[in-house]
């Protein structure tokens, strides 16, 4: 499949081993949940907990583990947050290149990057929309997307 914003093909990626768990490993599936449970509470995002069960636990597969993804633990739980990560890092990076644009006027090229995540933006609001992870009148507003930071 083609990249989003430009012609480039992207590169053939590897399929991840069948899940197995190590020998070596000194925790089990509820221990996990607990664990990702501990991590939701310290506000880290899924992407974080899963680097630091990967770093400091030695889990490198929480799904083989628990039969469950980080996610779905965390709505199991009721930990999730009100905006998906990936379109909250879209938000932040859309704040951080206007509030760039407004200090330097005259660069174009950040001018073309903040149209380009303001489409990612658009294109993941619909797709959430359509998947029910965002309410149908949820909005976009440039003005009031600081709010969301907080």
């Amino acid at each position: 499949m083609a990249r989003m914003h430009s012609r480039d093909k992207g590169k053939s990626g590897s399929k991840k081993p069948i899940p197995k768990i190590p020998s070596w490993a000194r925790y089990k599936g509820p221990e996990v949940e607990k664990l990702i449970i501990k991590l939701a509470k310290v506000d880290t995002t899924t992407s974080e907990m899963g680097m630091i069960l990967r770093d400091n636990y030695g889990i490198n597969s929480v799904k083989a583990l628990t039969e469950k993804t980080i996610t779905q633990i965390l709505k199991e739980n009721k930990l999730t947050k009100e905006l998906p990560e990936d379109l909250m890092a879209l938000i932040v990076k859309f704040v951080d290149v206007k509030k760039h644009l407004e200090k330097n006027r005259q660069d174009m090229t950040a001018k073309r990057g903040l149209q380009l995540t303001s489409s990612k933006i658009r294109r993941l609001m619909k797709y959430y929309k359509k998947t029910n992870k965002l309410p149908q009148d949820w909005k976009f507003d440039e003005e009031k997307v600081k709010m969301y930071l907080h």
